[in-house]
């Protein structure tokens, strides 16, 4: 819930929590004094390792005791302070964290509305020059493509206006790749989803990644999904339900080449699976940012709808890119969400169309682009 208006309850227990943190904070610094003067007056005795066990614990302190508790110093203290405004430049929040029901974790919160202002000011500002590359940089739905590139990199702001360069893709996207949306399925039923899902992993023989825009909708198609699976052959994998990491899981994907793998935004963006390990891509609906509060305030700075269009279409572009790899790759990718604009396919690369069929026809679809 957002910051403010403050509760009486919040505003009795500030002061008192950042006393607490002052408290903390006071002999952290003493002891990052006191391990300066100690690198300073035995300067010529320390031994090498000594000397970079105390740099490296300087730098731990340096962060604690001079940025992190001041900083949420100063949180508290804007939450003492009655008809003060919130800084337009950050949103402050509470947020509460749940397990098996109770509240296990609570905190205050505070984000930059423009991650990219202190982006600039640590790491491009001072450099002498910085590259930004991504094959989803751009959007050809906007008339100047790299618009929003600019506004999210931090690049507008500069005193000289960044040289842009797009390459043309070496791939043959008409030929290698198919798109379709999938229009008589109901998004919101799990049992629909997972079985659509079945059917298209079955009809690709596997090698097939399905992608969840909430963790809770993947674990529900995961239960009903496994042991149709399992049934026909193919060992299914997820983000979220197996006890391993992504990079985990994914290798384990890359080198089976008859698998299948569910998971969220990790798998969305982060995968790297050329050849025939990967061949469909099934998403359950169109990838929205999520309307919390951070979201909310970054959409009335950085142009409301079209805002949230440039998001969602640079997922769908991301999630896209997964497929195909290199030249000798072919793949699917298909859209289970019927409410899907048309307008949000507009970031895929030239010579893709994007087919609005039935599960049925999606199916059939599929297993033929494949087996050729």
């Amino acid at each position: 819930c957002s910051a403010r208006p403050i509760t009486d309850a919040v505003a009795a227990a500030a002061p008192a929590a950042a006393r607490a943190l002052a408290a903390v904070e006071a002999p952290l610094l003493a002891l990052a004094r006191a391990l300066e003067d100690l690198l300073d007056d035995e300067a010529a005795e320390l031994e090498g390792a000594d000397r970079a066990r105390i740099e490296g614990s300087l730098r731990g302190l340096d962060r604690r005791a001079r940025m992190t508790l001041p900083a949420w110093r100063s949180m508290l203290k804007g939450l003492e302070e009655e008809g003060v405004e919130d800084d337009p430049d950050f949103v402050d929040w509470f947020s509460a964290e749940y397990a098996f029901g109770r509240v296990i974790d609570a905190g205050l919160r505070r984000h930059w509305v423009d991650p990219t202002v202190p982006l600039e000011a640590a790491v491009i500002a001072p450099a002498h020059g910085v590259m930004i590359t991504s094959a989803t940089l751009s959007d050809p739905a906007l008339d100047d493509p790299f618009e929003l590139a600019r506004m999210r990199t931090g690049s507008a702001r500069l005193p000289e206006p960044a040289r842009e360069l797009k390459v043309a893709s070496p791939f043959d996207y008409a030929s290698q790749a198919k798109v379709f949306v999938v229009n008589d399925i109901g998004r919101d039923d799990p049992r629909q989803m997972a079985a659509a899902m079945r059917e298209l992993f079955i009809a690709a023989g596997g090698g097939a990644v399905g992608l969840f825009t909430a963790i809770r909708r993947l674990r529900s198609v995961y239960e009903l999904l496994g042991p149709a699976l399992a049934k026909a052959g193919l060992p299914l994998y997820a983000q979220h339900v197996d006890p391993l990491e992504v990079g985990a899981l994914v290798d384990i994907f890359r080198a089976e080449e008859h698998s299948c793998l569910l998971g969220t935004d990790a798998v969305r963006d982060g995968v790297d699976v050329p050849g025939r390990s990967l061949r469909l891509l099934a998403f359950d609906r169109v990838p929205w940012p999520r309307p919390d509060l951070l979201h909310k305030a970054r959409r009335q700075r950085f142009g409301g709808k079209a805002y949230d269009d440039a998001i969602a279409r640079a997922r769908i572009a991301q999630a896209f890119g997964r497929l195909i790899r290199r030249g000798d790759d072919k793949g699917v990718f298909v859209m289970l969400d019927a409410a899907a604009p048309t307008r949000l396919f507009a970031s895929l690369p030239e010579g893709i169309t994007v087919e609005r069929v039935g599960l049925v026809e999606a199916v059939e679809g599929a297993k033929a682009f494949l087996s050729i």
